[in-house]
């Protein structure tokens, strides 16, 4: 009975979609207030029967419901009551579920906070996240029913992929769904102002912290996943430009240049175009990344579909959402210059500049995503693309991008002259060039890769500092906590993302170049050496969980013997899936991991042990952590809080009338 619910719950919310999306965009075009009035109930209604489905299919995986055929294919009756629970959305019917959940979820955040905003924007802003909903909901009902019944039951189901029974299914899909779905709303921005003809200010300042909030979950959740993959997948990488993961990089990317450029339109009027086509771009991105993974034409543990018919489905929806934006796009383009000429120097061209390169960037990535599945779908050979092409690719790429980001606070609007600017950054530009040369020196690693990213890093570090101390220095003689109390959230957030970029360059590089590797055979009473620790193994025992049978390892690590950590990685096999797994023990320090995991059991009774020294890692996802609470605090700005303050009587006073 609760599966037949749930299927009617997401009916009905498919008809409360199309309401919304049809009668709002009515009204809007008839001037009818109670036609507009109408999106924020269907809305809000939507998301109740979209949660209640949701909350029928998890109900069905914690009973065990095997009756279910999503729940017998992706649960097990002695699957951990939190693995039960991801379950619901480790699978890609119940994927899609949560996409769409997570859509009504924004949808319904924009009826409560955007209620300053003019009826007929509105309406239309919630037209076009109804047609989007529409079109997941058709699919899901159409292609990807989490409801269909398997009868007659089974009475085990064959468990959730090991892979998949991690913290970190807990936390990374809801995080970058959040992320990708988030653009949606800048996207329904866009194609709002594009039909209303409003592309001034206004508009970018009513948008842009949505698409940050976006942004910020979408960093939280590629953090989380790249965190996740590095110790579940046993070999302590951190990032693979596995198609899947670029699926999320790209948009990431257009959403950063989205971001900057809403900050041009909304101070200057400039660049609104460029703006259009960022949120159309970054959510079409999102769209093709989902196409990417329920397709079936990748082979990935992210990939869960196979079935052709769900991959044209989508790719459909790919082609009328990028179709009728673009088209939009072309009609209003004349309506689209103007916001004021600037100089070469200036901050308007190093915005304009990073996000042309971003832009090139997110294209390099697409391209090397892309190219081997056409030569594949073309009959033309199996090509991989692997990190050789990107990492040559990417990185000339982003370096003026680093380089650009920290100059751009430092020049003024419209025009600047070079020696102003370049007087209190010339001795930052030394002293990074000399601190990476030293650095690089130092630990013996001179090469460059290695030199340029130390060099980029203090770059971005010492310009930062330097910029804080411009703050200072404008407001001489204030105390410091004055200072600090009269410098806005949104510049905060600039400034804490830049440093977490700063920080995260520093992670990757020396992650990159001083990391070392040594896998040996070992039994009891062995040691290794690696980068001056010892490892000593001292055996396995036996080490049952609830659903598989693992090999538990005792390694002491010292160091000129001085006890450091004690690591118990583990070998597992899953009983349902019969399917073996690596669990790796990890030693985290401020700047070095210890890493290690157990593999094969040989026939001399020996185990083959993999031993890892990481320096820095650590310091990849503490950049990321900056930069997702730098964005945090862009967003609470209380500049917008005053502004839709000042604004709602206005749009009370025209709801009125």
């Amino acid at each position: 009975m609760i599966p037949e619910l749930g299927h009617f719950s997401l009916i009905l919310a498919l008809v409360l979609a199309l309401v919304q999306a049809i009668v709002p965009m009515v009204g809007a075009n008839r001037n009818r207030i109670a036609l507009m009035a109408v999106g924020r109930p269907a809305a809000q209604g939507q998301f109740l029967a979209i949660a209640f489905a949701f909350g029928c299919l998890t109900w069905a995986f914690l009973t065990s419901d095997f009756s279910l055929q999503l729940a017998a294919v992706n649960s097990h009756t002695d699957t951990p009551l939190i693995y039960k629970i991801t379950g619901v959305w480790g699978n890609h019917e119940g994927s899609l579920l949560l996409w769409a959940l997570s859509l009504s979820l924004w949808t319904v955040a924009v009826t409560v906070f955007s209620r300053n905003l003019p009826d007929a924007f509105m309406a239309r802003v919630l037209g076009v996240l109804g047609w989007i909903s529409a079109g997941f909901l058709s699919f899901t009902l159409i292609t990807s029913n989490p409801f269909d019944r398997l009868l007659p039951a089974v009475a085990q189901g064959r468990d959730l992929n090991p892979l998949l029974q991690d913290a970190g299914m807990i936390i990374h899909p809801p995080l970058l769904y959040m992320g990708y779905v988030g653009f949606s709303v800048a996207f329904a921005f866009a194609i709002a102002a594009l039909l209303s003809g409003r592309m001034d200010a206004a508009w970018a300042r009513w948008s842009r912290p949505w698409t940050t909030v976006a942004w910020v979950f979408l960093t939280a959740g590629i953090a989380v996943g790249s965190g996740w993959a590095y110790y579940e997948l046993g070999w302590g990488g951190w990032w693979f430009w596995d198609p899947v993961e670029n699926a999320s990089f790209m948009p990431w990317l257009l959403g950063t240049a989205l971001i900057h450029s809403l900050a041009v339109t909304e101070k200057r009027g400039a660049f609104r175009s460029w703006t259009i086509l960022l949120a159309i771009s970054a959510f079409s991105l999102s769209l093709l990344g989902t196409f990417l993974v329920r397709s079936g034409v990748i082979t990935s543990v992210h990939a869960f579909a196979t079935d052709p018919r769900r991959g044209l489905f989508i790719l459909a929806l790919l082609v009328v959402v990028i179709g009728v934006s673009l088209t939009l796009f072309a009609w209003r383009a004349p309506k689209l210059s103007g916001g004021g000429s600037f100089g070469l120097v200036s901050r308007d061209a190093t915005l304009l500049g990073n996000n042309v390169l971003l832009a090139v960037a997110t294209g390099s990535v697409l391209l090397g995503t892309l190219y081997p599945l056409f030569l594949d779908a073309l009959n033309l050979g199996k090509i991989s693309v692997g990190p050789p092409y990107f990492e040559a690719v990417f990185v000339p790429l982003m370096t003026p991008v680093v380089v650009l980001m920290v100059l751009g606070p430092f020049v003024r609007w419209k025009g600047d002259g070079v020696g102003r600017v370049l007087r209190p950054l010339l001795p930052v530009m030394v002293a990074s060039i000399a601190i990476g040369l030293g650095v690089a020196f130092a630990v013996g690693h001179v090469t460059v890769r290695t030199v340029l990213g130390l060099v980029l890093a203090s770059w971005v570090l010492l310009g930062s500092a330097r910029l804080l101390a411009s703050r200072f220095a404008e407001r001489r003689g204030a105390s410091a906590a004055a200072v600090l109390r009269g410098i806005p959230a949104a510049w905060w957030g600039m400034w804490l993302a830049h440093v977490g970029i700063g920080i995260f360059i520093i992670g990757a590089t020396m992650a990159g170049s001083l990391n070392e590797r040594l896998d040996v055979k070992m039994q009891p009473g062995q040691t290794a050496q690696l980068a001056g620790y010892t490892f000593t193994f001292r055996g396995v025992a036996d080490a049952p969980g609830p659903n598989y049978d693992a090999a538990r390892a005792t390694i002491d690590v010292t160091r000129s013997g001085i006890p450091v950590a004690t690591l118990h990685p583990e070998k597992r096999f899953y009983v349902a899936q019969q399917m073996p797994m690596t669990e790796a023990s990890i030693d985290i320090g401020p700047f070095r991991d210890v890493y290690v995991n157990l593999g094969d059991r040989l026939d001399d009774g020996s185990w083959v042990v993999g031993l890892f020294y990481k320096p820095f890692i650590s310091w990849v996802w503490l950049g990321c952590l900056l930069m997702a609470v730098g964005g945090v605090f862009a967003a609470s700005d209380r500049r917008y809080r005053r502004l839709a303050e000042r604004e709602a009587p206005a749009g009370a006073a025209r709801r009125t009338t």
